[in-house]
């Protein structure tokens, strides 16, 4: 779990791509997600970084994103957003999702 007080370190000055999980405990289709993320970030470690952010514990870096509902993922490159998605989805078509990004 990344935080406001790390987000720059741990996502905006990473090498690799970044995919970020704006969050809360109280959201069902985050819990939804949670497995399916797990597993990407098992299967594409060397690829991609996968990350979540509670968005009631870091509320700075979720409004400076503009991120208004749960689940949210962001995909980070070199700092900066590049790819940007709401809500759960199954893995495979969030992997077809993120293929031009990673």
């Amino acid at each position: 779990m990344v935080t406001d007080a790390d987000f720059a370190g741990e996502v905006l000055g990473e090498e690799l791509p970044v995919l970020v999980e704006f969050t809360a405990e109280w959201c069902g289709p985050c819990r939804q997600l949670a497995p399916v993320l797990s597993a990407i970030a098992r299967e594409e470690s060397e690829r991609l970084k996968v990350v979540a952010l509670d968005v009631d514990a870091s509320p700075e870096t979720t409004i400076a994103y503009g991120v208004l509902g749960t689940p949210t993922l962001m995909v980070f490159r070199g700092g900066e957003p590049v790819r940007s998605m709401v809500g759960a989805r199954p893995k495979r078509k969030l992997l077809t999702e993120l293929e031009d990004v990673v």
